[in-house]
């Protein structure tokens, strides 16, 4: 095979529609379950990693900005969601009911780690790959 964009749309060089997974996590006492679409990791993942690796950013918060979307595959999340602060440092601010800002926080953890699990599955992370053998056969001489 000749390697183009053409050829790799047939043999999965990209990473092609996302996945409906479903997560559940606990928060306060309660139990949340809901339906997430994770995208298979990419170059965008791999740059996003180099950047944590280089200090310059949260290698889970990457991940799962990367990776957690809606079903056509849109992030739904920024960097800044999950970790709770902007890249200057500053917080991540909402509003109340009656306007006034109050602070956001960072992703609950028990929600970033079943993102960050359904990510792994989704990916076959942890799963060793299937070995061909290398041994030589044993020719029964010592």
């Amino acid at each position: 095979m000749e390697l183009s964009v053409e050829s790799l749309r047939g043999s999965g060089g990209f990473t092609g529609a996302p996945v409906k997974r479903e997560v559940t996590w606990e928060s306060g006492g309660e139990s949340y379950t809901a339906d997430v679409y994770v995208r298979r990791l990419s170059y965008y993942t791999a740059v996003t990693d180099v950047y944590a690796i280089a200090g310059k950013g949260d290698l889970g918060a990457g991940r799962i900005a990367s990776c957690i979307c809606d079903a056509e595959g849109k992030p739904i999340f920024k960097m800044s969601d999950i970790t709770g602060m902007y890249e200057d440092g500053t917080l991540v601010m909402d509003e109340d009911p009656e306007g006034n800002p109050v602070e956001r926080g960072a992703l609950d953890d028990a929600l970033a780690m079943a993102l960050l699990v359904v990510i792994g599955e989704v990916n076959e992370l942890g799963k060793p790959k299937a070995k061909t053998s290398s041994r030589k056969k044993n020719s029964g001489t010592s």
